[in-house]
């Protein structure tokens, strides 16, 4: 958001992950490559035992070599138990500020203008964060596994020449002929990573929304784009296991060769008397220690590459713009008004109106996308092509964010209904007074909800408002919006998943209690509506074309073809 600077390009995200760890990780790096520096030693020290020790009968020699080999192991095992304890905790916690990162930018009072879905969001926020907070535990054993592994040349050219240069020569031919299959791998990962957080959307979505999907009879459609979102991230997870075995295949087998190669020239060089039995032995476990450091650093490219991209869609996230503007004016008066001064922006053309004080003001639009830009232009999330929306003397966008939430609250047709009790619902701070929240469920009919339930206010209510039909849900959300008590209050179709018998009754409550507290603005065609409303504006084909009240505009028989049902 602006009030933070995210990093543009996954690259810079996963230096960002490195940099903000970089004193627990400055510790953390050199204690997990003594660990791998000791476990190099191990068959070091073995082969001293059996050469000073063993070979020479020399107790004392055995009782101080026995003694060394006991100190590497004290420094192996501890310093494996702490190092790894900072790199996995710095990895944990980076994990973590990825995702409040996410959460922050989705929950951030100005919004997020973004089209990814809830499922993909939390994608972001869990396999997308782990994959790249993994970067600090890949680097950190590739480093240890590099060090140990020019020690084991530096251990292998003192004993043999030969040898050393073997390891030195094979060990980077292995890796880069491993590069190979790593850009197939890298590749597959993301397309991998970016098919499954697709379904995950969707499977998010179609639960969601699958309700109103029965309603309208669309579960067979929606399961079939499911159904292939599936079949694409099976395929894709398949495609990403199959070359992860093609990597994993030649990186055993390319280092076995390698390692069988070293251990046979060793064994060559201990026939001919040119090494003992303990460097034999030591140069033995010294090829198959190599295995575990040769195959991290062959496939580290390819585990670099999965970070890298998820990094990528967690930057790509985190750099969409937001919704809102932020200005820091406010107007002036304690209750000032809405006005549209010759508004241009998409379906909508020079479009003029004012609300008044106290007054209920209903808008009859015939066309869906101009009550959708309506809502858009009020709430803040699109600006005017020409002209201004203004609360009071103030253009909508130079309002602080406080200051905007203070004044206007704009109830679209869609609205979230949050897991909880039906009390926490409609009054989230519990602010208001016991009388204040009886005349809000009664303006909005959901005292009859709550009647409807043992529990009463207290009757719980699942994420989304799943337990609630949709009527339930929309008179909740309007009693939520009429507890705001704001000075202007937009409402659009407020009353669309009601029976008639209750909308007629919230019309003739709502009027009551709005008139008291500021303007309303009504988008509906609901006639028990515009029966209460003190002014009715027509708005056809993105224009007002006519103004008046509900008994006035009835002469006309288009609006009565409109709203009369």
């Amino acid at each position: 958001m602006p009030d933070r600077a995210h990093p543009r390009t996954g690259t810079r995200l996963l230096g960002r992950s490195l940099s903000r760890h970089r004193r627990r990780l400055c510790l953390g790096f050199p204690l997990i490559a003594l660990w791998q520096l000791c476990e190099t030693l191990v068959p070091v020290v073995i082969g001293v035992i059996i050469d000073r020790g063993v070979a020479t009968g020399d107790t004392e020699a055995f009782a101080l070599s026995l003694l060394l080999l006991a100190a590497v192991f004290a420094v192996l095992s501890n310093s494996y138990r702490y190092g790894a304890r900072l790199v996995i905790r710095s990895l944990q916690e980076e994990a973590h500020l990825l995702r409040t990162e996410i959460a922050e930018h989705v929950l951030h009072p100005r919004g997020a203008r973004t089209t990814t879905l809830p499922g993909e969001t939390l994608s972001l926020a869990t396999s997308d964060a782990e994959m790249v907070s993994a970067v600090l535990h890949q680097l950190g054993f590739a480093l240890a596994a590099l060090i140990s592994m020019l020690v084991v040349a530096g251990y292998v050219l003192q004993v043999d020449l030969g040898l050393g240069l073997l390891i030195l020569v094979g060990v980077p031919a292995v890796v880069l002929l491993i590069q190979a299959v790593t850009p197939l791998v890298a590749h597959r990962s993301g397309r991998q990573q970016q098919s499954t957080a697709s379904a995950s959307g969707l499977a998010g979505d179609l639960v969601q929304g699958l309700r109103p999907l029965k309603g309208i009879g669309g579960e067979d459609v929606a399961l079939g784009r499911y159904r292939v979102a599936s079949r694409q991230a099976r395929d894709d997870t398949i495609a990403v296991a199959r070359s992860w075995g093609y990597l994993t295949g030649l990186t055993t087998g390319l280092s076995g060769l390698l390692l069988a190669a070293v251990t046979a020239v060793a064994g060559l060089r201990a026939l001919d008397g040119d090494l003992t039995v303990g460097q034999l032995i030591a140069l033995v476990g010294l090829t198959q220690f190599l295995a575990e450091p040769i195959t991290g650093l062959g496939e580290l490219s390819a585990q670099f590459a999965a970070s890298r991209a998820s990094a990528a869609r967690i930057a790509a996230f985190l750099a969409t713009p937001s919704l809102l503007s932020d200005g820091d004016a406010s107007p002036s008066g304690s209750r000032p008004q809405v006005s549209f001064d010759r508004i241009s922006s998409g379906p909508l053309e020079d479009v003029s109106l004012e609300t008044r004080d106290g007054e209920m003001l209903a808008l009859v639009i015939d066309d869906p996308a101009s009550s959708d830009a309506v809502v858009d232009l009020l709430a803040g999330t699109r600006l005017p092509d020409r002209g201004h929306v203004r609360i009071g003397d103030v253009a909508l966008h130079e309002l602080s964010i406080t200051s905007r939430r203070a004044h206007l609250l704009v109830n679209a047709h869609h609205t979230e209904i949050f897991e909880g009790t039906l009390r926490s619902a409609v009054d989230p701070d519990g602010r208001l007074a016991a009388d204040d929240l009886a005349a809000v469920l009664g303006a909005s009919a959901a005292d009859d909800v709550a009647a409807l339930h043992p529990d009463g206010l207290d009757r719980p209510v699942r994420a989304g408002g799943s337990s609630l039909s949709g009527g339930q849900r929309q008179r909740i959300a309007l009693a939520r919006a009429l507890a705001a008590r704001t000075p202007v209050l937009v409402l659009q179709d407020p009353t669309s998943a009601v029976d008639a018998v209750t909308e007629h009754a919230i019309a003739n409550q709502l009027h009551a209690l709005r008139a008291t507290h500021g303007s309303t603005i009504l988008i509906t065609s609901s006639p028990a509506l515009l029966q209460r409303a003190d002014r009715v504006l027509v708005i056809h084909e993105g224009r007002v074309l006519r103004s008046g009240t509900h008994a006035e505009l009835t002469a006309d028989p288009a609006y009565r073809a409109a709203v009369l049902r």
